[in-house]
């Protein structure tokens, strides 16, 4: 989920969440620890500068992904902070 000016909007189906106050999330870690994730804004991506062809906004959130064999370069996903415009770069 894409957190987008106070809710969460899921990429694929587009369900949409208000974030109305500070939430704690539950999480196991891989040895069986239960931890508490405490915060009204859980940014699951990193940010970058760049400018979005779309609104020429400069913040977008990234991420990779290696989409071709492993002898070639990464594909890099960004997604704009401000209208959601959705790009890559190879």
């Amino acid at each position: 989920m894409f957190p987008n000016s106070g809710k969460y909007v899921c990429k694929n189906c587009g369900y949409e969440k208000e974030i109305e106050k500070p939430e704690v999330f539950k999480s196991n870690t891989p040895t069986g620890e239960e931890i508490a994730v405490v915060g009204k804004e859980v940014v699951a991506l990193p940010k970058t500068r760049i400018i979005c062809p779309e609104c020429n906004n400069t913040e977008a959130y990234y991420n990779t992904r290696q989409t071709r064999s492993a002898d070639e370069p990464s594909t890099t996903f960004y997604r704009c902070c401000k209208c959601n415009h959705s790009w890559r770069e190879y």
